[in-house]
């Protein structure tokens, strides 16, 4: 059954000169962004706000989620050149905070980490001032892949969990709720000066005490921020959305996540991973 968009989640779209120039610097430099591949509600303010989310190792992904709209399709090899050109137009967008992600990459034997660290060490080298966050796939368990990560010093260092337990096998298949965990968890002990992040979309069919549950396993994982959103489905292909959350319980959501424990929360219909990442880092 189609569940019909309600009124908070229509939007209008800003573009102007700003929004058209981040997208044609993106393209000149051969760079894709999470905010186009995965159809992002918020792209159009953020390119007007000359910020975006960088996706690295090509606009194809190894695995199939029903919830992303991020292609999946033939992968070729890495870009060895894709981290300088990435750090050149952080550089070039005058970028104080720049956010990373990437497609996952089950085919290489570290799962991308590689790039991740390089990538995070060429924008520390030509940008000495500006903070790096990290959204990284599960490295398949792969523990030295973390640590490669985390010994390239990000930020905050972010991986979404993205639904609660009962809802993995429909909605991340080829994904396992424990090992994210785990991951989060390694992340801290590896380096605990490191905030660690997560996010949750709702309005796939989670019960309030199924979300409860998830928040505390974070807590337990030692995560700090935590982002709630609204599920919004990509395609007629994708999951339908359950539920539409009301904007006032995603904001008793924050007032709950901040009773349990979180450091800093965002809670919204349009919250993403990566919405307005460098103001949830600086409130911390």
């Amino acid at each position: 059954m189609h569940v019909r968009k309600p009124r908070w989640l229509k939007r209008s779209l800003p573009t102007g000169s700003t929004y058209e120039n981040v997208r044609a610097r993106l393209k000149k430099s051969r760079l894709h962004t999470v905010c186009q591949e995965a159809k992002c509600p918020n792209m159009w303010e953020c390119f007007s706000q000359q910020t975006a989310t960088f996706l690295i190792m090509g606009p194809y992904c190894t695995r199939n989620c029903r919830f992303c709209a991020v292609a999946h399709g033939p992968i070729g090899p890495p870009d060895l050149g894709e981290p300088a050109r990435v750090a050149e137009a952080a550089q070039n967008m005058r970028l104080s905070y720049v956010v990373i992600t990437s497609v996952t990459r089950d085919d290489l034997p570290d799962g991308g980490a590689g790039l991740f660290g390089k990538t995070i060490r060429e924008i520390h080298e030509k940008m000495p001032d500006a903070l790096v966050e990290v959204l990284i796939p599960d490295f398949q368990g792969n523990t030295d892949a973390l640590q490669t990560v985390v010994k390239a010093n990000p930020d905050v260092l972010n991986h979404n969990l993205e639904t609660v337990q009962r809802l993995y096998p429909s909605v991340r298949p080829q994904a396992f709720y424990r090992r994210s965990l785990e991951l989060l968890e390694q992340a801290k002990e590896y380096d605990p000066a490191i905030p660690t992040k997560s996010g949750l979309m709702l309005g796939l069919g989670e019960s309030r005490e199924e979300v409860k549950k998830t928040l505390q396993d974070l807590l337990d994982a030692g995560c700090s921020i935590l982002t709630l959103g609204q599920y919004l489905q990509p395609t007629r292909e994708h999951l339908q959305v359950e539920r539409f959350i009301h904007p006032e319980e995603f904001d008793k959501w924050k007032e709950t996540a901040l009773e349990m424990g979180f450091a800093k929360v965002a809670s919204g219909p349009f919250v993403r991973s990566s919405y307005h990442a460098k103001e949830i880092y600086q409130a911390l």
